[in-house]
């Protein structure tokens, strides 16, 4: 059943580029919508074990095994729901049926190939979903074929082929070293070594490059101009699942499954955690462009998700693993809200636009929702999981840092703050007090996602009781 959440987006794509490609047009945003309905409804059944793939070829030195835990499990619900909240907002906004046909294409192998990197088993597998993912996102990017998107997008292409030089630089020394690509079987090989230069240098070249697929400071040159540059839509699905997936949770894979922790690992998690957190919501406050605002807070919040992984306990992971379905619902909200907002006024200038809450009064809701989730303002969802954190870095010794994340938190109300003050609730433009509230298309997924945030925010302490428990096998501990 597992590789269907692989195969059935791939072999979709291929089937609705087949001929009567007029009828599978039409077809097509209908088929993407239930298949990503039904991918957020099958992380709820239970596993059982014809559920697996395991194939092994060359001589059992390469593996293809996909499984999922209760990590992959919240990946891939929030890679259903990222995607499909995308999908609504692009049939908003990409008027020409076309255009919109060839996002939905590209979104399918994109999700095909995040499906495969939650799953995979091995880091053969994993380095080539991750391929897929980069290569997905290069086209989205660059959608509309302007020069700020051809430029972010070359940005990312040499940045990521860094990333992909490291990885299998780090891929080859850790075959070298165990005989194998499955995590299983490098992790006992790295067990029973002593940490000796070779395996240091393998596992430092692979932080490295996820590093930067994550957009972590200081390799987050990519993410600021990928997020502003591409389409609304893209924006959504950037900032909300896909860095995510490719950078933060293959972190915390590697980690759990292949490296484990140990103090050195810990304190580079917590350095470059904090220092995303606090100098991504610093350059935050700066930044008079909603999108451009919005993605140095991403970079923020990605510290806050590696700076509970830094933590090395169970309660760390479970409170990072839950940042990171907050993160995909007030981001993706806020990314909404920004395509609202711009798909309206013509305009992303902060300091240019004041007084919309009157016109906009439904994105102006929404969007307070989603700036006091992302705060960690109680009781909506983005407290729980900030709460989390802290409490797991304090309780592991580690209180400067759980300081820092305090710091954080208020360094994000503070820009959100006044986002909102400026964007909604200052003295009116006379150039925009003709514009009215956006479509049915953007206010629905706006509302969707804002009712996710209260409602996991009020159901959070129950679901915290029943999901930490899950880590504990993870962490061992």
């Amino acid at each position: 059943m597992y590789a269907l959440l692989v195969l059935v987006p791939f072999f979709s794509l291929l089937a609705l580029n087949l001929p009567f490609r007029e009828l599978n047009r039409r077809l097509a945003f209908g088929f993407a919508a239930i298949l990503f309905l039904l991918q957020m409804g099958l992380v709820f059944i239970p596993d059982v074990y014809f559920w697996r793939v395991h194939l092994s070829f060359f001589a059992n030195i390469f593996h293809f095994q996909l499984a999922a835990d209760i990590l992959s499990k919240v990946v891939l619900f929030c890679i259903g729901l990222v995607s499909l909240t995308a999908l609504c907002v692009s049939r908003s906004l990409i008027k020409e049926s076309e255009e919109r046909f060839n996002f939905i294409n590209i979104i399918l192998l994109a999700v095909a190939g995040m499906n495969g990197v939650a799953l995979a088993q091995d880091i053969f597998s994993l380095y080539v979903f991750l391929e897929i993912t980069a290569v997905s996102s290069f086209i989205l990017i660059a959608f509309e074929k302007d020069i700020l998107g051809l430029e972010s997008s070359f940005k990312y292409i040499v940045l990521s082929a860094v990333a992909t030089v490291l990885m299998i630089a780090g891929i080859a020394i850790l075959m070298f070293i165990a005989g194998s690509t499955n995590f299983s079987v490098i992790h006992s090989a790295l067990l029973s070594q002593n940490r000796n230069l070779l395996l240091s240098l393998s596992i430092g070249l692979f932080l490295s490059a996820l590093f930067i697929k994550a957009g972590l400071m200081p390799f987050h040159g990519w993410l600021p101009d990928a997020y502003t540059a591409a389409p609304a839509p893209v924006s959504i699905f950037l900032a909300g699942i896909v860095t995510k997936v490719a950078g933060v949770y293959c972190l915390i894979r590697i980690i759990l499954s292949v490296i484990g922790f140990n103090d050195q690992l810990k304190g580079i998690l917590l350095l470059v955690g904090a220092f995303s957190a606090i100098f991504g919501a610093l350059s935050a406050l700066t930044q008079s462009d909603f999108k451009r605002m919005l993605s140095y807070s991403s970079i923020s919040q990605i510290g806050y998700i590696i700076l509970g992984l830094g933590s090395g306990t169970a309660l760390g992971v479970a409170g990072a693993t839950l940042h990171i379905f907050n993160h995909a619902v007030f981001k993706s909200l806020l990314f909404v809200n920004s395509a609202a907002v711009e798909s309206q006024t013509g305009s992303r200038d902060i300091d240019k636009m004041n007084g919309l809450a009157k016109q906009m009064p439904w994105t102006s809701l929404t969007s307070i929702l989603g700036s006091l989730s992302c705060a960690g303002i109680p009781p909506l969802a983005g407290f729980w999981s900030k709460l989390v954190i802290i409490i797991a870095l304090w309780l592991a010794g580690y209180k400067i840092y759980a300081v820092i994340a305090v710091l954080g938190s208020l360094l994000t109300l503070a820009y959100f703050l006044a986002l909102q003050r400026k964007l909604f609730f200052a003295q009116p433009n006379d150039e925009f007090k003709n514009i009215k509230e956006a479509g049915f298309g953007l206010i629905f997924p706006a509302f969707f996602l804002a009712a996710l945030i209260v409602g996991a925010g009020i159901l959070s302490p129950w679901i915290l009781s029943n999901f930490i428990l899950g880590f504990n096998s993870l962490v061992g501990g």
